[in-house]
């Protein structure tokens, strides 16, 4: 078996870049709305951060789909099959918005019941309130830019969501500047203002998305037909692959989220804190989230292109790939924690918290990052969905959630305490995921031939 290693890594990284532009763009969006309400205070700053679970939750939704739906596309990708490809991005966009409708709906009509699922104190519940009514509305304009952008990866076209996010970035910094602060006149709307920012920023996005899709992509097309008509066959398979990784992302997503209503009823300066420490962890993944998803898309192509023994030793190059990048994300964390909390206005104990967040996000961020890329991309490529559904039930649910809740809420553990146990699940996972990618159960060709699907 000869691999050009050197074409690998000039190719794997053609795809990293740009989704890892993509990544630190998106985790811009969110850092905006943290630094610039962390300026106004504390209480708008926890009502933001706690009303965006919920839109945290809807794109764990979306992230499923998609990441179910790439566990085809790849592969069919590798087989060029082109039409099928635009059968599987109908059914996703179909269901993300249906599920961005129902979150829209429970957004607007009862925004503080879902704000007290996070916190009980009443200032954060009314902040956070105003800001879901606003963003609720952006929600189906990110299911479609999610939708469409995320298969458009799959297909190796990826330097199109970097633009899209780029101006989506730029958009929500402009409006949030005038709105929260209301520089030029305009009203100092302070949370409002960030929601607003929000939403102009989505439908920018699917404007752009919209207008590539009908005159520039030729390859893959938004076919009305298909997200009406649905071929019975695909639909069996894509179920098949993508309900796994819908329950997989959802049960995670409900666990992160778990964990910081946990955080939540420990306090405003817990909350806080963790708000920030939650967008150091992110901007530090920027790189092994693009690392996971190249390996799906790679892998998966490879796979589609029955060539196992390659798909095995790439797949080896990626786990070495993400255990480096990992590393020097816990550096960029531990160097840059103290500068960044300088730049807040936070209470001294909001500091200190902080300050230990940020030490437990150091190593915290090296397990996500292998356990990441051999869930979410080596073990998706392949068809292997459920594997990653049973273990985040077992080690968060049955683990770190459960102590944690016991530590918080029976034997009353101090912030650093409960903190370090929610954030232990990474490091259990890791000698399950190292057994199950011995076992090789990944590597499997889940397409079927064209005259196997409906015409």
């Amino acid at each position: 078996m000869n691999i050009d290693w050197k074409n690998f890594y000039r190719n794997v990284f053609a795809l990293v870049i740009p989704m890892a532009i993509q990544n630190l763009i998106n985790v811009g969006v969110t850092a905006t709305d943290v630094f610039m309400l962390g300026r106004v205070g504390e209480k708008v700053l926890s009502g933001a951060s706690l009303a965006g679970q919920i839109q945290f939750i809807m794109m764990l939704i979306f992230f499923g789909i998609t990441a179910g739906a790439t566990v085809l596309t790849a592969q069919y990708w590798g087989k060029r099959d082109t039409d099928t490809i635009e059968k599987i991005l109908g059914m996703g966009l179909t269901a993300g918005i249906v599920v961005a409708a129902v979150f829209t709906v429970l957004a607007y009509v009862m925004p503080e019941a879902l704000m007290h699922i996070f916190t009980s104190d009443e200032e954060v519940i009314k902040e956070g309130a105003k800001y879901l009514r606003i963003v609720g509305m952006s929600y189906v304009f990110t299911a479609v830019t999610q939708v469409y952008l995320n298969i458009m990866r799959s297909i190796e076209r990826v330097v199109v969501a970097t633009v899209v996010y780029f101006v989506s970035l730029i958009v929500n910094i402009c409006i949030n500047a005038v709105l929260i602060f209301g520089l030029f006149g305009a009203p100092r709307l302070e949370i409002a203002g960030a929601a607003i920012g929000t939403l102009c920023a989505r439908i920018a996005e699917t404007a752009l998305v919209l207008l590539y899709a009908r005159f520039q992509n030729k390859l893959v097309s938004i076919r009305l037909t298909y997200l009406i008509r649905i071929d019975k066959v695909l639909f069996s398979d894509y179920i098949r692959y993508s309900m796994p990784v819908v329950l997989n992302e959802l049960m995670w997503g409900l666990g992160a989220s778990c964990n910081t209503a946990i955080i939540g009823h420990l306090g405003s300066e817990a909350v806080a804190a963790n708000s920030v420490a939650q967008v150091a962890r992110q901007l530090a993944q920027v790189v092994v989230f693009g690392i996971s998803n190249a390996t799906a898309i790679w892998l998966g192509k490879t796979l589609g292109e029955r060539k196992k023994e390659h798909a095995k030793a790439y797949a080896n190059r990626f786990v070495i790939l993400s255990l480096l990048l990992g590393a020097l994300g816990g550096g960029l964390i531990l160097i840059g924690g103290p500068i960044v909390s300088g730049m807040l206005t936070l209470s001294a104990k909001s500091q200190e918290y902080l300050g230990f967040m940020f030490f437990v996000m150091s190593y915290f961020v090296i397990g996500q990052a292998f356990n990441t890329t051999m869930v979410c991309g080596v073990f998706r490529s392949g068809g292997d969905t459920r594997f990653g559904l049973f273990m985040d039930v077992l080690t968060m649910w049955g683990g770190s959630i459960l102590l944690g809740a016991v530590a918080a809420f029976v034997f009353h553990a101090g912030v650093p305490v409960v903190y370090a146990i929610l954030m232990s699940d990474e490091l259990i996972k890791v000698p399950i995921c190292i057994w199950r990618y011995r076992k090789q159960k990944w590597l499997n060709d889940v397409t079927r031939e064209k005259a196997e699907l409906e015409g």
